[in-house]
């Protein structure tokens, strides 16, 4: 008889429901796999991760990004169980989590590796921050809100002076998030590209780009206020001084999402966010 499975499960505890709802689920999982730990989003890279074959993650999909940075090094595949509102990384309900669970395991439901961006911030020639962004890296005026300049080159070519509130960096994964939002392109989640797009530019001109990712981002604060700081996911913050160096490239890592096997990306995208929808005509005069 094959040894069970290892599993690992992470949730956003401080969500109404959710550790309820792993609670009563852990005798069905004891049933089907060795249930190695139960930890919070903060505590996910714990000593068993590295054991883990698979993470089921509840909560939302910034519970599924904070899980992808935590177990990426250990290359644990993340299935994201809802919790929340979207849903869109998260793509599963406690439903289909269980009835596609035996597939999973059994790998017939294989992991989609999704790019990961290595930030860091040099200073004076120092690097005084490092960290990597499953998602996004965003760039933010803060306060006190005024316009902020920053300058962007790829490897040896200069791309552009963005004057504005701000830009993002964000991976394909992170391209329906607040790149999108910012009117940047929608990516396929499995190209090896990102979207730089400027966060209300102060021009009528510069657009939202795609770019390899081959060689490294340089963005260099020309102008930033107090408040100004790299952001990533949306979760990790690091102010900001004048000419300081934000570097980034492609991580080694990648996350492992386990997509819904009957919800295919452009079907993702027009239920969760209604892309490609039809304008809805009033009838009558």
């Amino acid at each position: 008889m094959p040894a069970r499975k290892k599993l690992l499960i992470v949730g956003n505890m401080d969500k109404p429901g959710v550790a309820e709802q792993i609670d009563a689920l852990r005798g069905w999982f004891a049933r089907r796999v060795k249930l190695l730990a139960v930890r919070s989003c903060e505590q996910a890279d714990c000593p068993e991760a590295r054991q883990a074959d698979l993470c089921v993650v509840f909560g939302g999909d910034g519970t599924l990004l904070a899980a992808a940075r935590a177990l990426a090094r250990w290359r644990v595949p993340l299935l994201g169980v809802n919790m929340g509102k979207l849903g869109f990384l998260a793509e599963y309900n406690v439903e289909h989590m269980q009835r596609h669970l035996g597939a999973v395991l059994a790998g017939r439901i294989k992991p989609t590796e999704r790019i990961m961006l290595a930030v860091r911030v040099v200073r004076d020639g120092e690097e005084i921050f490092a960290g990597v962004a499953a998602n996004d890296l965003a760039i933010s005026a803060g306060e006190p809100f005024r316009m902020i300049e920053l300058d962007v080159e790829q490897g040896h070519a200069h791309v552009s002076r963005y004057h504005g509130d701000g830009l993002v960096v964000a991976t394909p994964t992170g391209s329906t998030g607040y790149n999108m939002s910012c009117g940047g392109p929608i990516l396929e989640p499995t190209l090896r590209a990102v979207a730089i797009t400027p966060i209300a530019p102060h021009s009528l001109s510069l657009r939202p780009i795609t770019v390899g990712i081959d060689g490294p981002i340089r963005i260099t604060a020309m102008r930033v206020n107090v408040g100004s700081a790299a952001i990533i996911d949306g979760q990790i913050r690091f102010a900001l001084r004048l000419c300081d160096v934000v570097e980034v490239r492609l991580s080694p890592l990648c996350a492992r999402i386990l997509a819904h096997p009957g919800r295919p990306f452009f079907h993702t995208l027009a239920t969760k966010l209604q892309w490609g929808s039809s304008p809805h005509h009033a009838s009558g005069r």
